[in-house]
Formats: C-alpha cells, sequence, structure tokens
C-alpha cells in the first residue's frame, strides 16, 4: 500500500505547486507585463482614486448623470460575483412589469421626451455587468442630461460622438459609448 500511496502523494504535492502557485503566478506576471491595465482590471483612476472600471458597469441615478443599463445581479446591482441575467423568457410576466417599471421611471425622469425608449436602457445584458449602452440609449438621455446640468443640448451630443465605439473590428456589435467615461467627461466640463 505504502508503494502505491507515497507515489500518489508526492505527484499531488508537485502539481499542486506547479499548476496551483507556479504557474498562475507566470501568467499574472506575464499578463501584468504585456497588459498592465487589462491585468489590474481596467481601472479608472481620477485624482488619485478608484471610481470604476471600464468593463464593469456602475448604477447611476442622478438626473445631472448618464444611466447604465439595469443590473440583473442581485441584490447589489454589478456585483461582479453575481455575474448572470435575468434568465426570464420574453413572455414571463415578470420581465414584461419590469420593463414597463423602467419604461415608466425613465419617462417620470423626463416627461418632455417623446422618444421610444431604447431597448437596453430597459433589459439587463446577460452577464447583468454591461459597462455600456447603445448611441441611441445615451441620445435619448442627452436632452435631460443638458437641461440637469445646464449644458446645450449641441454640447452633450457632440460629448456622446466623441466618446462613441464603433464595432468591433468593423461589424461585430453595434456602436456603443461606456456610461462611466462618458460621465467622467461630463464632470470635466465643468
Amino acid at each position: 500500500m505504502k508503494t502505491i500511496l507515497r507515489p500518489a502523494i508526492a505527484l499531488l504535492l508537485i502539481m499542486t505547486v506547479l499548476l496551483g502557485l507556479a504557474y498562475p503566478l507566470l501568467v499574472t506576471g506575464v499578463a501584468r507585463a504585456i497588459f498592465p491595465a487589462q491585468a489590474a482590471g481596467t481601472l479608472v483612476i481620477e485624482k488619485g482614486k478608484v471610481v470604476g472600471s471600464r468593463l464593469i458597469g456602475q448604477p447611476f441615478s442622478d438626473p445631472r448623470d448618464f444611466w447604465s443599463r439595469p443590473s440583473a445581479t442581485g441584490p447589489q446591482p454589478y456585483n461582479g460575483l453575481d455575474s448572470t441575467g435575468s434568465n426570464l423568457g420574453p413572455l414571463n410576466p415578470a420581465l414584461t412589469d419590469a420593463v414597463k417599471a423602467r419604461v415608466a421611471a425613465l419617462r417620470a425622469a423626463d416627461p418632455t421626451n417623446t422618444a421610444a425608449v431604447p431597448v437596453d436602457l430597459v433589459t439587463a445584458s446577460a452577464s447583468g455587468l454591461d459597462p455600456d449602452i447603445s448611441l441611441a440609449a445615451a441620445y435619448y438621455q442627452a436632452g435631460r442630461v443638458a437641461r440637469a446640468r445646464g449644458l446645450p443640448l449641441a454640447r452633450v451630443r457632440a460629448l456622446i460622438a466623441a466618446h462613441a465605439k464603433g464595432r468591433l473590428l468593423g461589424m461585430l456589435g453595434e456602436p456603443r459609448v461606456n456610461v462611466l467615461e462618458l460621465n467622467l467627461a461630463l464632470d470635466e466640463l465643468r
């Protein structure tokens, strides 16, 4: 029995050290050397303070800010440890009620806006962590943000256009804007 157990335990220990410690440390070191911003979580730092990440959305509720798309993570929104979609199908009454409530909240926040509400402002993404909104969602909110900040609408729309990102590789996905970066750019206008 000792002749079988000793090599098995030794192999377990060797593989644990190699694959559980050495390999992750090596990969992390290489990632930090080649892609330092991505390896550090693409943190956004303002005045020496971390204010968010470019890859994980944040809840914004101030009328002066652009609002992110809803998060399905719970109980805390945009919780990376609870990344998931709502898994509610299109015919589920709970999804219908949630969308209606979100549309009503958007209409209440900007009663003069009669445009159609973009779908990404009332539905969560598959991960529940999406940091971007469509250009349609950003332009939909531009009037509210401009009035709340006392800015010309044209200036806010120009800021959206300046922060717009195109399709990945020119063909994948939709044009979008990062909500955190857009709100930080608005704050810099002061």
